[in-house]
């Protein structure tokens, strides 16, 4: 197979559930590509250094390394032309470089504390005690535990953060318009993170981006809902 990808994995090789490997993911099922899965953890740091990156996800079209899931789409979009595109033009691409900004801080940065002690329980031992040493350090010592302690209260005020989003999902089936694309792959992949490793709930059904969420986990004849998660 010319496409491999590298996608960051727990104890359960099968469950992918980086926020980030998320958007490729759905990135190369909308370009109608498949890939051979690499699972890759977060101790196995020697697997992907040869290809220049630390981190996933990391694809390899001929064994030719491409690093960072925005790097990865735009790659996709420009090898593969014939496909469907991921943005829908040059002003689509500029406005989804936006979005993934806002995806990464957001999306990425407003789930982060909701679930983050959640998250090794997911992983094998030697990657959980990598995680929460390394990601204990970025909180100044507090405990994961500690971090998540308020999320009953944070996830009011991650729901409040959406509404932009929510205000154009009333208006339009996805972010994207009349069909999803990249831009909407962006925003799910924490969400499907967020589904995989937690059993927390960060939207109410009731909820249009709820609606949204859906429709992505259905896409691409249920790709991302096969994939294991918890019922939320």
């Amino acid at each position: 197979m010319s496409l491999k990808l590298y996608e960051l994995v727990g104890a359960d090789a099968s469950r992918p559930f980086s926020p980030f490997c998320w958007r490729t993911r759905m990135a190369l099922a909308h370009k109608g590509l498949a890939a051979e899965s690499l699972p890759w953890r977060f101790t196995e740091k020697s697997a992907i250094a040869p290809h220049g990156s630390e981190k996933v996800p990391v694809l390899l079209h001929h064994d030719e390394p491409v690093v960072d899931s925005w790097a990865i789409a735009n790659y996709l979009e420009d090898q593969f032309p014939d496909s469907p595109s991921l943005f829908g033009g040059e002003g689509g691409r500029a406005m989804a470089r936006m979005l993934n900004a806002w995806g990464d801080i957001a999306i990425v940065g407003g789930i982060f504390p909701l679930i983050v002690a959640d998250i090794p329980k997911n992983l094998a031992e030697v990657d959980a005690a990598y995680f929460r040493q390394s990601r204990e350090a970025r909180f100044g010592g507090k405990s994961l535990e500690e971090v998540m302690s308020g999320r009953d209260a944070g996830v009011v005020a991650f729901r409040r953060s959406l509404e932009v989003m929510r205000q154009t999902l009333k208006k339009q089936p996805f972010i994207g318009g009349a069909a999803p694309n990249y831009a909407d792959y962006i925003v799910f992949g924490g969400f499907q993170w967020s589904r995989v490793t937690s059993p927390f709930r960060l939207l109410e059904v009731d909820d249009p981006v709820y609606a949204w969420r859906e429709k992505l986990l259905d896409a691409f004849d249920g790709m991302a809902r096969e994939s294991p998660g918890h019922p939320v």
